[in-house]
């Protein structure tokens, strides 16, 4: 079973057996809302970035990536080689470099704002950079109808039982109803967590089985 927008919205409307006005023009919403409880509850595959770019001689920031949620790693690749930069506080950053005419190979970084890194030291020449990072997949909603995402193929019980929650909710149905789909959209979500911080970050050689806390 897999999602396209248009099968989704249907298949809510047919769940909820609603397709009074306000409630499929809010569809959307309801969607995204869904989506936003799922990506803030786990990490999926789809939100697992590699980019690479240039720290400029001189400049002390680099820019992040505008689906940036959060950092994995940075580092300075030279001669193909990779040296990590470690994640630091802002404070550290200003105490460790307090002669602003201090130039060199970057060491650390931290999150300046939501746009940018601050290095240190400063660099004193051009670097490649590469950062992996949590990153803000596309909404379903951002495609046409016949668009897909990782959730919506990959993860759809998820997703449907979310939108379900979200659309119970919006239509002020029976508590018992809004409990049950509550209870669906948990034990779905569970299984995607084990799925994706368990199987998907952990190799057989090293661990025999998988084990969860399921209570």
């Amino acid at each position: 079973m897999s999602f396209t927008l248009a099968t989704l919205k249907t298949t809510i409307q047919d769940y909820l057996e609603s397709d009074e006005t306000t409630f499929v023009n809010n569809l959307n919403t309801i969607i995204l809302q869904a989506e936003e409880r799922i990506l803030k509850s786990v990490q999926i595959p789809d939100q697992r970035k590699n980019v690479q770019g240039n720290v400029s001689q001189d400049n002390r920031f680099l820019t992040t990536p505008s689906d940036f949620l959060a950092p994995f790693s940075l580092a300075v690749i030279s001669s193909n080689n990779y040296d990590y930069l470690d994640l630091k506080h802002n404070s550290f950053i200003k105490e460790f470099v307090t002669d602003t005419t201090t130039r060199g190979k970057p060491r650390y970084y931290a999150i300046f704002d939501q746009t940018s890194f601050e290095i240190a030291p400063v660099p004193d020449t051009n670097y490649s950079m590469e950062l992996h990072y949590l990153a803000q997949p596309a909404s379903l909603t951002a495609g046409g109808d016949s668009g897909t995402t990782y959730l919506s193929t990959d993860a759809p019980d998820t997703l449907l039982y979310g939108c379900l929650l979200e659309g119970a909710v919006f239509l002020k149905l029976d508590p018992n109803d809004i409990g049950l789909y509550e209870a669906r959209f948990k034990e779905s979500l569970l299984r995607l967590k084990n799925l994706g911080e368990g199987r998907d970050t952990r190799d057989e050689m090293r661990y025999d089985s998988l084990r969860t806390n399921v209570t």
